[in-house]
C-alpha cells in the first residue's frame, strides 16, 4: 500500500507521524488525517469535551462563535498541560444538527489551530449536547513527552 506520510514534532523529539494511504480519498482539505501513530512509550492525556463556553459559562448562540470558542478553550487545556496542537493524536467532535455550512466553519477553524499537523478525527452529529445552547464539542487525545 502506498502511503502519504508527514512526521508533526512534539516535545523532546518525540514524533506523532501522520499517514494518509495515497489509494484513499485525501481528508487534509477538510481538516484532518486518516491516523496518526504516536510514538511508542509516549505518555497520552484525555482532555474532555470543550464546548463554547467563554470563561463565566455564557454561550453565543452562533455556531461559528462557538466553534471558534472551543478551540481557544482547547488551546487553554493544551496549555495547561505544557503540549501544543502539533501533539495532538485524535480530535472528535460533536455537532449539533450538523449540514455541510457548519463543515465549512469546522474545517477553518481546525486548520487555523492544527495547520499541517492535522490530527486523525471523528465527527459525530448529534441532537444535543449537555446543555440546551450548546452546538459544539470537541474532546482530544494528547501525547505528552
Amino acid at each position: 500500500m502506498t502511503m502519504g506520510t508527514s512526521t508533526a514534532a512534539t516535545a523532546n523529539d518525540l514524533k506523532l507521524t501522520i499517514v494518509n494511504p495515497q489509494n484513499l480519498y485525501d481528508p487534509s482539505p477538510n481538516g484532518y488525517s486518516t491516523a496518526v501513530i504516536t510514538p511508542r512509550g509516549a505518555r497520552l492525556a484525555y482532555i474532555s469535551g470543550q464546548g463554547g463556553q467563554d470563561s463565566t459559562g455564557a454561550l453565543s448562540p452562533d455556531f461559528a462563535v462557538q466553534v471558534k470558542q472551543a478551540y481557544a478553550n482547547l488551546r487553554t487545556a493544551l496549555d495547561a498541560l505544557g503540549a501544543r496542537p502539533d501533539q495532538v493524536a485524535k480530535l472528535t467532535v460533536f455537532v449539533v444538527d450538523h449540514d455541510m455550512s457548519k463543515l465549512e466553519v469546522l474545517t477553518r477553524d481546525v486548520k487555523e489551530m492544527f495547520g499541517e499537523a492535522l490530527p486523525a478525527q471523528t465527527l459525530i452529529p448529534v441532537p444535543k449536547l449537555a446543555i440546551d445552547p450548546m452546538l459544539f464539542e470537541v474532546e482530544a487525545v494528547v501525547v505528552l513527552d
